[in-house]
């Protein structure tokens, strides 16, 4: 083989070397896992899994996983964990139950007031761990106890019924604000469209931006790939969603708010910065002037309050206060971030992959509800899942660190 054979050879491997490092397969990976596991529990469930009603209940009943995962994340990629917020999800659910049945306090006044418990509750593990230097396991771990703990006296029986006003903060929803299309609601239809046309704009946004800056994005085909099938993705979804009795969920509005929020702190702000900084290696980010500690403490605060509207939304959709609320709850929360591509050691992870991880883990848990598998066995599913979700992404480290 003659010389420059050997070289067209070399840049041949070097070109596509460049572009499979481009190419983030735990995020595909994650993407088709979804895909297939819908698909699965579709078949297994003779057509129930994707049933209008049941996919709006998909969302009422693990929107707390999408609310608080995203608070989960940033104290992951910082290189930290919280166990505490299903204990939590108890305590503050029974302060709500008790301050309007039992207080007569106005519903939406019991519903900030919980916001400021939670804050507080945050500020309270985010002193011991940023200003006092225990670890956030020992932090939270103690909380988990402590607010359980706290969550039975307080409701040592199941206080009810609460407010109408409050109860359809997670069972109702935006219905035939535009109208119907035979039985398909109009405003969820539309929401869908919009939704795939901002998603399509910002994804040709961050390649034109990629370019400009001299840095070589994925290939087109790609790229068209990726959005064709997630364009499809929103439209099904929307199109089955527009034929629930509820209509668009309110809790999806919420939800909604609070990825676009979050993507954008993370994204965008100098807050966002430091904590992926202070997950990829804090003593480099401390001597780069970055506060660990002011760091460390607000993205607890930040997680008290996340677990309040989790609180808020779980207590809403129970219609009821209970001291087990909760039960469990944290390992739902971890699991879709790690699902999501979260890296056990910090300074990776992105909110678009943990709302994917934590669409995996509602699939899975409403397939498995309705197949009425066995608590039991549902755990054990759960953890082969995560187990399984941190394996793929030390693989995939491993590839990416070979290939460089």
């Amino acid at each position: 083989m003659s010389t420059q054979e050997i070289t067209a050879e070399t840049k041949e491997k070097a070109a596509k070397s460049s572009w499979l490092k481009r190419i983030d397969f735990g995020q595909y990976g994650i993407m088709l896992a979804l895909v297939v596991v819908m698909i699965f529990f579709e078949a297994m469930t003779g057509g129930r899994l994707l049933r209008s009603d049941n996919v709006a209940s998909l969302i009422q009943q693990n929107a707390y996983v999408i609310i608080m995962a995203i608070g989960m994340l940033m104290i992951i990629v910082a290189g930290h964990i919280d166990l505490s917020v299903g204990s939590l999800i108890a305590f503050i659910g029974g302060f709500l139950g008790i301050a309007m049945a039992k207080w007569d306090i106005p519903w939406v006044v019991a519903v900030l007031l919980a916001l400021v418990i939670g804050l507080v509750v945050g500020a309270w593990q985010g002193f011991w761990v940023a200003f006092v230097g225990i670890p956030g396991f020992i932090v939270t771990l103690a909380g988990m106890l402590l607010f359980r703990g706290l969550a039975i006296v307080m409701v040592p029986q199941t206080i009810a019924p609460l407010p109408s006003g409050f109860v359809k903060i997670a069972n109702g929803g935006i219905l035939g604000w535009f109208g119907f299309a035979g039985v398909l609601d109009v405003f969820t239809l539309v929401v869908g469209v919009l939704l795939t046309a901002m998603f399509v704009f910002s994804q040709l946004r961050r390649r034109a931006s990629l370019i400009k800056h001299g840095l070589e994005p994925e290939p087109m085909w790609l790229a068209i790939t990726k959005m064709v099938v997630i364009v499809a993705f929103i439209l099904v979804f929307t199109y089955i969603l527009a034929g629930a009795a509820i209509g668009f969920p309110f809790v999806l509005v919420i939800c909604g708010v609070l990825v676009v929020v979050y993507t954008f702190i993370l994204n965008k702000t100098t807050f966002g910065r430091y904590i992926y900084a202070v997950g990829g290696n804090r003593e480099a980010a401390r001597l780069s002037g970055i506060s660990v500690e002011s760091v460390n403490f607000w993205m607890f605060v930040n997680m008290g309050f996340l677990a309040a509207i989790g609180a808020i939304v779980t207590t809403s959709r129970a219609g009821a206060a209970v001291s087990a609320a909760g039960q469990n709850y944290e390992m739902d929360v971890i699991a879709a971030c790690f699902i999501g591509g979260a890296a056990v050691w910090g300074g990776i992870g992105r909110i678009s992959g943990t709302i994917i991880g934590a669409l995996f883990m509602g699939v899975l848990n409403m397939g498995l509800s309705i197949m009425s598998v066995d608590s039991a066995w549902q755990q054990a599913i759960k953890g082969l899942v995560l187990l399984g979700a941190v394996a793929f992404d030390q693989l995939n480290k491993s590839r990416a660190a070979r290939s460089v």
